[in-house]
């Protein structure tokens, strides 16, 4: 008997279940110092207290266990499902080379743009592939807007513009990067459901403007009016998701150490009100008073508070 409750103090930590299985080695003790006391009566204390105490224990542990082996469970297919997110998701440094890529792209489509428009030739102005970048990051790591902001952004008097059968660009915006050498850098990625926006900056100018691949127009770029909208990070929506998770993970392990000793706290309180009379009370003059405590720590067996 002082087997197992040594084994559940250690298993709970707990300094209360401690003092009680301490407490329970004095009373052994004074059974073996005094030969002339009944032996019966440490039996009888065994099966009042000690029996319960250890059965309620044994109790709280397994139920412990089991939300333990819940939450490892979780973990672990948590743990699959990131792996699964790693091995299918652009990943923040993919989109860092590739828009580098693509605003050398969109600078060099500019430039021949602006010859092209010079020469009054029909030649395509543009990149190789100059959509791909958009089709594949722009799920991901481009930010939504209302598609009444976009037609907002997309408007523009036709009288203003330099145009061709292939694209149509701003005059006055052409002259800028022209006078700019055509240096701007890519700066966020739009989305209204299907339709997509590029937004670019001039190399060291808080100047903006954007690219329109489904029709290959360019227009200045009020940011102001993309204060609402989040363009402080480039993680894609499936790291921030895979973040969110291993934050989620890490909790539930720091969590886990926790759960494996909980106790409610009713029961703690009867413990610590059981160690209080077999500590005070005269043992084996009381012992009736030990029955009454052995008959609530039996109760509790029953409740649903474990």
């Amino acid at each position: 008997m002082l087997s197992k409750l040594q084994l559940l103090s250690v298993f709970f930590e707990d300094e209360l279940i401690y003092k009680l299985y301490l407490r329970t080695q004095v009373i052994h003790k004074l059974f073996e110092t005094n030969p002339e006391i009944d032996i019966n009566k440490l039996e009888l204390f065994h099966v009042q207290f000690t029996t319960s105490l250890v059965d309620l224990l044994r109790k709280i542990k397994k139920n412990n266990e089991n939300n333990v082996s819940l939450v490892l469970d979780e973990i672990q297919l948590t743990k699959e499902m990131i792996d699964q997110m790693d091995d299918n998701a652009l990943t923040e440094q993919d989109f860092k080379i590739d828009r580098q890529r693509q605003a050398l792209k969109v600078n060099l489509s500019l430039r021949k743009l602006y010859q092209v428009l010079s020469d009054n030739s029909n030649d395509y102005p543009f990149s190789k592939n100059i959509n791909a970048f958009s089709l594949r990051y722009g799920s991901d790591f481009f930010y939504n807007i209302t598609p009444e902001l976009y037609n907002e952004l997309v408007q523009y008097n036709y009288n203003d513009t330099y145009h061709n059968t292939n694209a149509i660009i701003q005059r006055k915006l052409m002259g800028i990067l022209l006078k700019r050498e055509f240096r701007t850098e890519f700066y966020c990625g739009l989305k209204a459901g299907n339709l997509i926006l590029e937004v670019y900056k001039f190399m060291d100018e808080d100047r903006y403007f954007l690219f329109s691949p489904a029709n290959n127009l360019f227009l200045f770029c009020d940011v102001t009016k993309l204060s609402g909208v989040e363009n402080n990070s480039n993680l894609s929506k499936k790291e921030k998701l895979a973040h969110e998770l291993q934050d989620k993970i890490d909790k539930q392990q720091s969590d886990v150490v926790t759960m494996k000793s909980y106790m409610p706290p009713e029961i703690k309180s009867l413990l610590a009100e059981n160690y209080k009379k077999i500590a005070d009370i005269n043992f084996l003059q009381s012992l009736s008073d030990v029955d009454v405590q052995a008959n609530i720590l039996k109760a509790m067996l029953n409740t649903d508070i474990i």
